[in-house]
């Protein structure tokens, strides 16, 4: 009998949400979820940990941050771990910095709880150092996202990749009234 092997996942949301955009998805992370911890493959879900950059609480950026609040709520009382980062204004838009808040406690709990394999939710290259340092830690770090999402920085550190095409597939349409085009071939998040 062969014990299974645990793992731990991490998502960025706002990258997963651009790529399930590109082809015109709703995300459904609790296939997201079950998909990569399948237990007939022979694994065990620790923790799901999904990471959520709030727009500051500003009037222009309302709306926005009403839509992710309401998101944080449904994943929290979904099962779902959610650490969430406050933006601060840039400009016309904002930034959170989620990334590094990823980064750091993707590391931290890993080396904590010991997972035998830790997936990254994301095609963001700036994750390419942490699945490196993962990996010389002795745990198998996947990355799961989308060919055209999917930097090559971050797919060259990664032990494998997990395509997520065929599940977002699987997802309902975002919007039925406009059309969406796959964004092609360009890596856009080298």
């Amino acid at each position: 009998m062969t014990t299974a092997r645990r793992v731990m996942i991490f998502a960025d949301s706002d990258n997963t949400f651009l790529a399930a955009q590109s082809f015109n998805r709703k995300i459904d992370w609790q296939k997201i979820r079950d998909y990569l911890a399948d237990s007939t493959e022979g694994r065990e879900l620790i923790e799901m940990v999904i990471f959520v950059g709030l727009p500051p609480a500003r009037e222009r950026f309302e709306e926005q941050r009403k839509t992710k609040e309401k998101f944080i709520y449904w994943a929290r009382s979904s099962g779902f771990l959610v650490v969430s980062q406050e933006g601060k204004s840039k400009g016309d838009d904002y930034e959170t910095n989620i990334d590094i808040v990823m980064a750091m406690d993707a590391l931290e709990l890993a080396l904590e709880v010991r997972p035998d394999i830790v997936v990254l939710v994301t095609g963001d290259s700036d994750f390419a150092y942490l699945a490196q340092k993962l990996r010389r830690r002795g745990m198998r770090v996947e990355v799961a996202s989308v060919e055209q999402s999917l930097g090559n920085e971050l797919k060259n550190s990664a032990s494998s990749v997990i395509d997520l095409t065929e599940i977002f597939d699987s997802f309902e349409q975002q919007n039925n009234n406009q059309n969406y085009y796959r964004i092609g071939n360009a890596n856009i998040f080298d």
